[in-house]
Protein backbone atom coordinates (compact mmCIF):
# COMPACT_ATOMS: atom_id res chain seq x y z
CA UNK A 1 0.00 0.00 0.00
CA UNK A 2 1.35 3.41 -1.02
CA UNK A 3 -0.64 6.50 -0.17
CA UNK A 4 -0.11 9.99 -1.55
CA UNK A 5 -1.73 13.30 -0.74
CA UNK A 6 -3.30 15.07 -3.71
CA UNK A 7 -3.93 18.82 -3.52
CA UNK A 8 -6.04 21.07 -5.78
CA UNK A 9 -5.67 24.81 -5.34
CA UNK A 10 -8.26 27.58 -5.73
CA UNK A 11 -6.56 31.00 -5.67
CA UNK A 12 -6.26 34.32 -7.45
CA UNK A 13 -3.21 35.16 -9.55
CA UNK A 14 -2.89 38.45 -11.42
CA UNK A 15 -0.59 40.10 -13.95
CA UNK A 16 2.37 40.69 -11.62
CA UNK A 17 4.65 37.76 -12.45
CA UNK A 18 7.17 38.42 -9.69
CA UNK A 19 4.41 38.53 -7.11
CA UNK A 20 2.83 35.41 -8.61
CA UNK A 21 6.08 33.47 -8.38
CA UNK A 22 6.58 34.52 -4.75
CA UNK A 23 2.99 33.56 -3.91
CA UNK A 24 3.33 30.20 -5.66
CA UNK A 25 6.62 29.42 -3.91
CA UNK A 26 5.02 30.22 -0.55
CA UNK A 27 2.07 27.93 -1.30
CA UNK A 28 4.42 25.12 -2.38
CA UNK A 29 6.46 25.46 0.81
CA UNK A 30 3.33 25.44 2.97
CA UNK A 31 1.96 22.40 1.12
CA UNK A 32 5.25 20.58 1.63
CA UNK A 33 4.98 21.12 5.37
CA UNK A 34 1.48 19.64 5.21
CA UNK A 35 2.74 16.54 3.40
CA UNK A 36 1.19 17.22 -0.02
CA UNK A 37 2.71 15.01 -2.73
CA UNK A 38 0.91 16.44 -5.79
CA UNK A 39 -0.07 20.10 -5.92
CA UNK A 40 -2.10 21.39 -8.88
CA UNK A 41 -2.17 25.16 -9.36
CA UNK A 42 -4.73 26.95 -11.54
CA UNK A 43 -4.23 27.77 -15.19
CA UNK A 44 -2.37 31.05 -15.77
CA UNK A 45 -0.96 31.22 -12.24
CA UNK A 46 2.13 33.06 -13.48
CA UNK A 47 0.92 36.23 -15.19
CA UNK A 48 -2.83 35.74 -14.96
CA UNK A 49 -5.47 34.91 -17.56
CA UNK A 50 -7.31 37.05 -20.11
CA UNK A 51 -9.59 39.84 -18.96
CA UNK A 52 -12.10 39.38 -21.79
CA UNK A 53 -12.86 36.10 -23.56
CA UNK A 54 -14.71 37.53 -26.53
CA UNK A 55 -12.37 40.34 -27.56
CA UNK A 56 -9.04 40.13 -25.69
CA UNK A 57 -7.23 43.45 -25.58
CA UNK A 58 -3.78 43.04 -27.21
CA UNK A 59 -2.41 45.61 -24.76
CA UNK A 60 -3.65 43.62 -21.75
CA UNK A 61 -2.49 40.10 -22.58
CA UNK A 62 -0.67 38.06 -19.94
CA UNK A 63 3.12 38.33 -20.10
CA UNK A 64 4.72 35.44 -22.00
CA UNK A 65 7.51 33.57 -20.20
CA UNK A 66 10.32 31.39 -21.48
CA UNK A 67 9.95 27.71 -20.48
CA UNK A 68 13.58 27.67 -19.33
CA UNK A 69 13.31 31.03 -17.55
CA UNK A 70 13.87 31.85 -13.87
CA UNK A 71 10.15 31.81 -13.00
CA UNK A 72 9.59 28.09 -13.58
CA UNK A 73 13.04 27.34 -12.21
CA UNK A 74 11.99 28.94 -8.93
CA UNK A 75 8.84 26.79 -8.79
CA UNK A 76 10.84 23.62 -9.49
CA UNK A 77 13.42 24.49 -6.84
CA UNK A 78 10.68 25.02 -4.26
CA UNK A 79 8.94 21.78 -5.27
CA UNK A 80 11.78 19.51 -4.22
CA UNK A 81 10.28 16.02 -3.86
CA UNK A 82 6.75 17.33 -4.48
CA UNK A 83 5.12 17.07 -7.91
CA UNK A 84 3.76 20.49 -8.92
CA UNK A 85 1.57 21.38 -11.93
CA UNK A 86 1.27 25.07 -12.74
CA UNK A 87 -0.02 27.19 -15.63
CA UNK A 88 1.55 30.13 -17.47
CA UNK A 89 1.73 31.82 -20.88
CA UNK A 90 4.58 30.19 -22.77
CA UNK A 91 6.66 32.13 -25.31
CA UNK A 92 7.77 30.07 -28.32
CA UNK A 93 9.41 32.18 -31.03
CA UNK A 94 6.65 34.59 -32.08
CA UNK A 95 3.82 32.46 -30.67
CA UNK A 96 2.12 32.34 -27.29
CA UNK A 97 0.59 29.21 -25.76
CA UNK A 98 -1.65 28.69 -22.75
CA UNK A 99 0.56 26.08 -21.12
CA UNK A 100 0.68 23.80 -18.10
CA UNK A 101 3.95 22.36 -16.87
CA UNK A 102 4.59 19.62 -14.32
CA UNK A 103 7.82 19.87 -12.30
CA UNK A 104 9.73 18.49 -9.37
CA UNK A 105 13.06 19.60 -8.00
CA UNK A 106 14.64 17.47 -10.71
CA UNK A 107 13.09 19.59 -13.47
CA UNK A 108 10.24 19.37 -15.97
CA UNK A 109 8.33 16.06 -16.11
CA UNK A 110 5.70 17.03 -18.67
CA UNK A 111 4.16 19.92 -20.59
CA UNK A 112 0.71 20.48 -22.08
CA UNK A 113 -0.40 23.28 -24.39
CA UNK A 114 -4.14 23.97 -24.32
CA UNK A 115 -5.78 22.40 -27.37
CA UNK A 116 -9.41 23.56 -27.25
CA UNK A 117 -10.00 27.30 -27.40
CA UNK A 118 -13.29 28.95 -26.38
CA UNK A 119 -14.70 32.20 -27.73
CA UNK A 120 -11.93 34.65 -28.67
CA UNK A 121 -9.04 32.85 -27.01
CA UNK A 122 -7.52 32.07 -30.42
CA UNK A 123 -6.89 35.81 -30.76
CA UNK A 124 -4.49 35.61 -27.82
CA UNK A 125 -2.96 32.13 -27.98
CA UNK A 126 -1.85 29.54 -30.49
CA UNK A 127 -3.45 26.11 -29.96
CA UNK A 128 -1.69 22.96 -28.81
CA UNK A 129 -2.13 19.80 -30.85
CA UNK A 130 -1.69 16.77 -28.60
CA UNK A 131 -2.49 15.07 -25.30
CA UNK A 132 0.04 12.85 -23.56
CA UNK A 133 0.66 11.22 -20.20
CA UNK A 134 3.97 10.89 -18.37
CA UNK A 135 5.45 9.30 -15.27
CA UNK A 136 5.74 11.23 -11.99
CA UNK A 137 6.59 10.35 -8.38
CA UNK A 138 2.83 10.09 -7.63
CA UNK A 139 2.07 7.89 -10.65
CA UNK A 140 1.36 8.29 -14.33
CA UNK A 141 -0.32 11.64 -14.94
CA UNK A 142 -1.77 13.77 -17.74
CA UNK A 143 -2.81 17.42 -17.82
CA UNK A 144 -5.78 19.34 -19.25
CA UNK A 145 -6.31 23.10 -19.36
CA UNK A 146 -9.82 24.36 -18.60
CA UNK A 147 -11.91 24.06 -21.83
CA UNK A 148 -10.04 20.86 -22.74
CA UNK A 149 -12.07 18.94 -20.16
CA UNK A 150 -15.32 19.80 -21.92
CA UNK A 151 -14.35 17.24 -24.57
CA UNK A 152 -14.44 13.59 -23.39
CA UNK A 153 -11.82 12.63 -25.96
CA UNK A 154 -9.22 14.73 -24.16
CA UNK A 155 -9.32 12.85 -20.86
CA UNK A 156 -9.91 9.52 -22.62
CA UNK A 157 -6.71 9.99 -24.63
CA UNK A 158 -4.75 10.56 -21.41
CA UNK A 159 -6.33 7.54 -19.72
CA UNK A 160 -5.57 5.30 -22.70
CA UNK A 161 -1.99 6.56 -22.44
CA UNK A 162 -1.88 5.17 -18.91
CA UNK A 163 -2.76 8.21 -16.80
CA UNK A 164 -4.29 7.32 -13.46
CA UNK A 165 -4.36 10.94 -12.35
CA UNK A 166 -5.55 13.84 -14.49
CA UNK A 167 -4.51 17.31 -13.39
CA UNK A 168 -7.11 19.75 -14.72
CA UNK A 169 -5.80 23.31 -14.45
CA UNK A 170 -8.42 26.01 -15.00
CA UNK A 171 -9.10 29.72 -15.21
CA UNK A 172 -12.82 28.98 -15.50
CA UNK A 173 -15.16 31.96 -15.16
CA UNK A 174 -18.84 32.33 -14.46
CA UNK A 175 -21.08 32.58 -17.51
CA UNK A 176 -20.15 35.49 -19.75
CA UNK A 177 -23.63 35.82 -21.30
CA UNK A 178 -26.02 34.76 -18.51
CA UNK A 179 -24.32 35.23 -15.17
CA UNK A 180 -26.25 34.26 -12.05
CA UNK A 181 -26.42 36.51 -9.00
CA UNK A 182 -24.72 33.81 -6.91
CA UNK A 183 -21.73 31.80 -8.16
CA UNK A 184 -23.05 28.41 -6.97
CA UNK A 185 -26.18 28.96 -9.08
CA UNK A 186 -24.28 29.91 -12.23
CA UNK A 187 -24.61 27.61 -15.24
CA UNK A 188 -20.83 27.40 -15.61
CA UNK A 189 -20.51 26.44 -11.95
CA UNK A 190 -22.70 23.40 -12.59
CA UNK A 191 -20.83 22.46 -15.76
CA UNK A 192 -17.43 22.83 -14.11
CA UNK A 193 -18.36 20.26 -11.45
CA UNK A 194 -20.14 18.03 -13.96
CA UNK A 195 -17.14 17.78 -16.27
CA UNK A 196 -14.76 17.01 -13.40
CA UNK A 197 -16.95 14.17 -12.13
CA UNK A 198 -17.79 12.79 -15.58
CA UNK A 199 -14.17 12.71 -16.78
CA UNK A 200 -13.14 10.86 -13.61
CA UNK A 201 -16.01 8.35 -13.69
CA UNK A 202 -15.93 7.50 -17.40
CA UNK A 203 -12.17 6.84 -17.30
CA UNK A 204 -12.02 5.51 -13.72
CA UNK A 205 -9.18 7.83 -12.76
CA UNK A 206 -8.53 10.57 -10.21
CA UNK A 207 -9.13 14.14 -11.36
CA UNK A 208 -7.32 16.87 -9.44
CA UNK A 209 -9.07 20.05 -10.56
CA UNK A 210 -7.78 23.54 -9.73
CA UNK A 211 -9.20 26.94 -10.63
CA UNK A 212 -8.65 30.65 -10.32
CA UNK A 213 -10.73 32.77 -7.95
CA UNK A 214 -11.47 36.49 -7.93
CA UNK A 215 -11.81 38.82 -10.91
CA UNK A 216 -9.70 39.55 -13.98
CA UNK A 217 -11.14 42.24 -16.24
CA UNK A 218 -14.72 41.28 -17.03
CA UNK A 219 -14.29 37.66 -15.87
CA UNK A 220 -15.24 36.36 -12.42
CA UNK A 221 -13.67 32.99 -11.64
CA UNK A 222 -15.51 30.17 -9.90
CA UNK A 223 -12.97 28.52 -7.61
CA UNK A 224 -14.42 25.03 -6.90
CA UNK A 225 -11.07 23.25 -6.74
CA UNK A 226 -11.59 19.59 -5.97
CA UNK A 227 -10.26 16.04 -5.98
CA UNK A 228 -12.58 13.52 -7.65
CA UNK A 229 -12.20 9.76 -7.22
CA UNK A 230 -12.37 7.11 -9.95
CA UNK A 231 -16.06 6.54 -9.21
CA UNK A 232 -16.89 10.17 -9.96
CA UNK A 233 -17.33 11.08 -6.30
CA UNK A 234 -15.99 14.41 -4.98
CA UNK A 235 -13.56 13.54 -2.19
CA UNK A 236 -12.60 17.10 -1.23
CA UNK A 237 -13.55 20.56 -2.46
CA UNK A 238 -12.98 24.25 -1.73
CA UNK A 239 -16.43 25.12 -3.12
CA UNK A 240 -16.41 28.72 -4.38
CA UNK A 241 -13.83 29.89 -1.86
CA UNK A 242 -10.07 30.05 -2.13
CA UNK A 243 -7.98 27.36 -0.47
CA UNK A 244 -6.71 23.86 -1.10
CA UNK A 245 -8.72 20.65 -1.37
CA UNK A 246 -6.64 17.67 -0.26
CA UNK A 247 -7.15 13.96 0.13
CA UNK A 248 -4.77 11.11 0.99
CA UNK A 249 -5.33 8.00 -1.13
CA UNK A 250 -3.70 4.91 -2.57
CA UNK A 251 -4.12 5.85 -6.23
CA UNK A 252 -3.37 2.44 -7.73
CA UNK A 253 -5.49 0.53 -5.22
CA UNK A 254 -8.50 2.82 -5.75
CA UNK A 255 -8.24 2.79 -9.54
CA UNK A 256 -7.82 -0.99 -9.57
CA UNK A 257 -10.82 -1.38 -7.27
CA UNK A 258 -12.96 0.84 -9.53
CA UNK A 259 -12.01 -1.27 -12.55
CA UNK A 260 -12.29 -4.70 -10.90
CA UNK A 261 -15.75 -5.59 -12.23
CA UNK A 262 -16.42 -2.96 -14.88
CA UNK A 263 -13.29 -1.76 -16.63
CA UNK A 264 -14.35 0.98 -19.01
CA UNK A 265 -11.05 1.22 -20.89
CA UNK A 266 -10.78 -2.54 -21.33
CA UNK A 267 -14.38 -2.80 -22.52
CA UNK A 268 -14.23 -0.08 -25.17
CA UNK A 269 -15.54 -1.02 -28.61
CA UNK A 270 -13.72 1.38 -30.95
CA UNK A 271 -14.68 -0.76 -33.95
CA UNK A 272 -18.32 0.31 -33.46
CA UNK A 273 -17.81 4.03 -32.97
CA UNK A 274 -18.26 6.46 -35.82
CA UNK A 275 -15.59 9.02 -36.48
CA UNK A 276 -15.52 11.81 -33.91
CA UNK A 277 -15.23 14.34 -36.73
CA UNK A 278 -18.42 16.12 -37.72
CA UNK A 279 -19.69 15.85 -41.28
CA UNK A 280 -18.39 19.37 -41.93
CA UNK A 281 -14.86 18.37 -40.90
CA UNK A 282 -14.58 15.28 -43.08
Amino acid sequence: MRTVTLGALAAHFGRDVERGVAKAVGIVESAARDGVDLLVFPDASLGGYLGDLRQPDPAELPPALQPDGPELAAIAAAAGDMTVCIGYTEAVDDQRFNTAVCVTGDGVLGTHRKVHQPAGEALAYAAGDQFGSFDTPVGRLGMLIDYDKTFPESARTLALDGARIIAALSAWPASVTDRAARLPADRQSRLFDLYDCARAAENQVFVVSSNQTGVMGSLRFLGQAKVVGPGGDILATTRSKGGMATVTVDVDAEVDRARRVLSHLAELRPDTYRSTMSADQR
